[in-house]
């Protein structure tokens, strides 16, 4: 490497640490309010519910209190389906401040296969989702609150459009903790008002090859 191509990357560097600086300075300046921002992850890869059991779990590590609430993966107290599920409970019998709510009938059949079609039971899961939700951020005590398929249950009817843009525009009005919501669809008024968005999107699965979902790697 010449001379000119070591100064273009020392200026490319500094630049680059000036513009972080910058943004922490910026940041101790913000009201409380405003550092907190809206986090959305969607789309058909695999990764959502990973990444957001990932960004509770670090949240924990920091002192948070994280509430995390799950829609259409109901838990009858017998089968459990995913295995994060058994660490979040155990972290929470430890002493960390996570409350975990699973909302959502059981979806799978005796014979191993699974049900699309939505009951009414599924419908009032789905509300009662939506109602802890509306608990948590009339009345924020967390510091981060996860509605893990929330997005997911207005594609597949079980809520409308309007149910999330409420708890959004609320959470844009009195913004005390990080808000974290996943799904596979997203429209624009999502787009408009969230902070990050980002799209779990398939390049390649391992299932296309005769690998099936595994317990401790998909559920």
């Amino acid at each position: 490497m010449n001379n000119s191509e070591d100064d273009k990357s020392l200026s490319g560097g500094t630049k680059y640490k000036e513009k972080i600086m910058k943004t922490i300075e910026s940041y101790k300046n913000l009201k409380p309010e405003d550092k907190n921002c809206l986090h959305v992850y969607y789309g058909y890869g695999k990764g959502k519910t990973t990444c957001v059991v990932g960004l509770a779990i670090r949240a924990l590590g920091a002192g948070k209190k994280v509430v995390l609430i799950q829609f259409d993966k109901g838990y009858d107290g017998e089968n459990e389906h995913y295995s994060e599920r058994v660490i979040l409970r155990r972290l929470k019998d430890l002493g960390y401040n996570i409350e975990l709510y699973t909302t959502g009938c059981e979806r799978m059949n005796n014979d191993g296969t699974f049900r699309f079609k939505n009951n009414e039971e599924d419908l009032k899961e789905a509300n009662r989702g939506l109602k802890l939700a509306e608990k948590y951020i009339d009345n924020p005590e967390q510091d981060m609150l996860i509605l893990d398929e929330a997005v997911a249950a207005v594609a597949y009817n079980l809520l409308k459009k309007e149910d999330i843009e409420k708890l959004i525009t609320k959470f844009k009005n009195n913004k005390k903790y990080e808000f974290i919501i996943t799904g596979h669809k997203i429209w624009k008024f999502i787009e408009d008002n969230a902070d990050l968005i980002t799209e779990m999107k398939k390049i390649k699965h391992y299932f296309d090859n005769g690998i099936p979902a595994r317990p401790g790697i998909e559920f």
